[in-house]
Parts: C-alpha cells; structure tokens; sequence
C-alpha cells in the first residue's frame, strides 16, 4: 500500500521547514481549542468516561489525570473538537488535529518519544486524514457520513503506528483494520444530540487500537481503502481521485493547506460570517445568503433558523450571519445565550439560497445581500494561530508556546486549567 510505505518511511529530516510550523501551528491551536472546550464544560461526559476508563498511566488527560493512551486520546480528541473552533481542511472538509494530535500527544507520552518523532507522526497523520477527504469532496457528507471520522480513524492509526514502530506492513494492516471500523453519522444535523462532538474521539481511540492490534498480529485488507467493498465504494459510492489521495506524497503538503478557524462554528458558514461583516450597525429589513448547494443541507436549512442547542446554533448560518450583524462578532459567546430576541428576529428574516458549485463548498465564496447592496468575500479568511491560542489558553499560553516535546507540552497545558 503506497501510503504505508510512505508513512512508514518519513523521517523528519526530510519535512520541510514550512511543514514542521504548520504541524506545531495546529497542535497549539488544537491544545488551545481544548483548554477552551474544557473550561466551558463542553467535554466533561467524554472525560469522564475517560477517566473511568483508567488503565495503566501511560499519558495524561488535558484535564491532568494519567489513564492508558486509548482513554487519553479519547478524551482529549473530544475536548478539542468540543467547540467546533479546531481546524478544517477545506478540500476535504475535514478537522484534521481533531483526530491526530491527541493520538501524538497520547502515544508519545506513552512511548517516551522526542519532540522531531512525534512532529513527524503528526505530519503523516494529518497528510493521510487530509488526502483521504480531499480525494473525495462532500463524498462522505453527500452519503451522511462525517469525513472527519470516517477518515480520521485512518489518520489517527497511521499517526499511533509511526510512534510505535510499525514497519510499512505492520502499518499497511492498521491502516486496513482502522478503514473496516470507519464510522460517524450525520444524524446529529438533525438534532440538538452531541455525537459530533464524539466522533474525534472514536476515531482518535480506535486508530491506535488499529496500529497495536495490527503490531500483535492482526492483519487488515489490502483494498481497506479503495477495493470493491473498501471505504470510498462503499462509503460514497465512487473511486477516490488517486491523484490526490497519492500523487506528490513528500512534496505537495497537505498540513500547510489546513486552515485556523476565526469562528468556533461550522467551516461552511464562515464565508458568510465574513460578509456579513458589512451589515454590522446597520439594521437591514431582510437578508439573502448564498451558499454553496453542498453546505445548504448542513447549514442552510430552515429548521435552523431557530437552534435547539449551542453546537446546533454552530450549525446555523441564519444565527452566525445574524450573529456577526448585530454584534459585530462571532466568537466562543455568541452560542451562550440562544433565547436573544434581537439575534432570532434577525434570522427569522434570513432567506437562503443555492448558488453555483465552482468549488468546494469550504472554499465557496461568501455573498451577503440586504436593503440594495451585496457583500461578498471570494472564500473564508483564515486565523492567526497565536492570537486564537493566547486566547483559549488564557494566562499559562507563553508556557505552551515554548514548549518542546509531548511531555513538556502536557506540563504546560496543566498551567492553563484552573
């Protein structure tokens, strides 16, 4: 399998300069995300869980608790996620550190590994779980599956295996073990349930599952990912795009294509969260948002106009669009209060409509239209890592700046929590 050999090949002296700032530039944003989402509560069940599951202290909970590396990764893959501010990868719409720096900070911790060992892991999980989305675009959400975790366990296996040494045959079946357990339903768009918030840290748990039951011996199909009844058949029902899930490994980097989140909401409405930036101050009679004809099913629909929920107002373009009009912002406040009449009259006179499909849907141009004029930005804007990060890890950011390695890390982020 062409991207066992790969993973199990890469060595750090070979990542560019770029690479390896991307990959600490997501592993800071995730651990801030993180910090955030536990500060607010929104992982507790998962790290409860997490820490009933115990097992041997092989690494520590971004709570501070020591539990077996499984129940770490699980936890913690939920904390970052828990917000929806972590990372997307817009040609796969994926969330990339979701699934793969909690397995690297787990498994390093776990394995004693240096800082270079688990960048490289890292790399070689967030190119895979990226390469995987991209080759397939919307294929998975088209079908209701969430590419994040339908991919991600991928990621997460290949990211596990290169901290334990799996050689590329050894790391050819986890990667076909972690692809036969491949799940996340879309479901929760229709809902106020949190099982997106989950899916990180089932695939985060079950990929370094793979890779150690695949170091015991167990072995994966070789057509996991594109044989008859592999992932994409099966998942989407088309072949990946070979040239992006394989072509140019080791010099077309998938992780310096992953973006920052500015908005801790769904990717798909941040575009238009930027167009709306226009309207601010004003008080517009009614508004028409213009959506990528992927993202109106996941953000547009009309039952959102009035959110059940804080994650599903995430999921909401008329609450974010009416959101940034009336306050100016979007941030981690905007989904506290959902009962915010000047916010849900403003919705109310939201319309939304499809429009063209040149790209997509992540990349898809943000177009605002109210009381005669037309706001629009040519695709969302990006956020600075250290800004966002300073902010969610509050007063102990400087520490986890500096920080080198997983073990350093980890003592630095305990400097966060109250």
């Amino acid at each position: 399998m062409v991207l066992a050999r790969w993973g199990a090949g890469l060595d750090h002296t070979v990542l560019p300069d770029a690479v390896v700032e991307a990959a600490r530039e997501h592993l800071i944003d995730a651990v801030g995300c993180a910090v955030a989402g536990i500060r607010r509560g929104a992982a507790e069940p998962a790290l409860t869980v997490a820490r009933g599951l115990g097992g041997p202290p092989e690494a520590r909970l971004f709570s501070g608790e020591r539990v077996g590396a499984v129940a770490a990764a699980f936890g913690n893959a939920v904390a970052v996620h828990a917000l929806d501010f972590d990372d997307t990868h817009a040609g796969g719409l994926v969330h990339a550190s979701a699934v793969t720096v909690p397995v690297a900070l787990a498994v390093g911790e776990q394995t004693g590994a240096r800082g270079s060992e688990m960048i490289t892991a890292l790399v070689a999980g967030l190119e895979v779980v990226c390469r995987l989305g991209a080759s397939a675009p919307h294929g998975f959400h088209a079908r209701g599956l969430h590419a994040t975790s339908m991919c991600g366990v991928v990621g997460a296996a290949v990211t596990a295996g290169k901290l334990i040494g799996l050689d590329e045959t050894r790391l050819a079946h986890a990667i076909g073990i972690a692809a036969s357990g491949a799940s996340g339903l879309l479901e929760f768009l229709h809902s106020p349930a949190s099982t997106k918030q989950l899916h990180p840290g089932t695939a985060a748990a079950n990929g370094i599952l793979a890779a150690r039951v695949a170091a015991a011996g167990a072995t994966g199909p070789a057509g996991a990912l594109d044989g008859e009844y592999g992932l994409f058949r099966t998942m989407t029902t088309r072949d990946p795009d070979r040239a992006v899930l394989l072509g140019e490994l080791g010099e077309r980097w998938e992780t310096t294509r992953i973006g920052i989140k500015p908005y801790p909401a769904c990717q798909l409405t941040h575009a238009s969260i930027d167009a709306a930036g226009e309207f601010t101050g004003s008080a517009p009679s009614a508004l028409t948002v213009t959506l990528h004809p992927d993202a109106v099913p996941i953000v547009g629909g009309p039952e959102k106009r009035r959110p059940r929920s804080a994650y599903e107002a995430r999921f909401s373009v008329y609450w974010c669009v009416a959101a940034m009009v009336v306050d100016g912002r979007v941030d981690l406040d905007t989904f506290e209060d959902l009962d915010r009449p000047e916010i849900l009259d403003l919705a109310a006179r939201i319309t939304v409509r499809a429009g063209a499909a040149g790209v997509v849907a992540a990349d898809a141009p943000g177009i605002v239209e109210g009381d005669g004029r037309t706001a629009r930005v040519e695709r969302p804007t990006g956020g600075g890592v250290r800004t966002k990060a300073a902010a969610n890890l509050g007063p102990g950011a400087e520490a986890v700046f500096a920080a080198d390695g997983p073990v350093s890390l980890l003592d630095a982020i305990e400097g966060c929590l109250p």
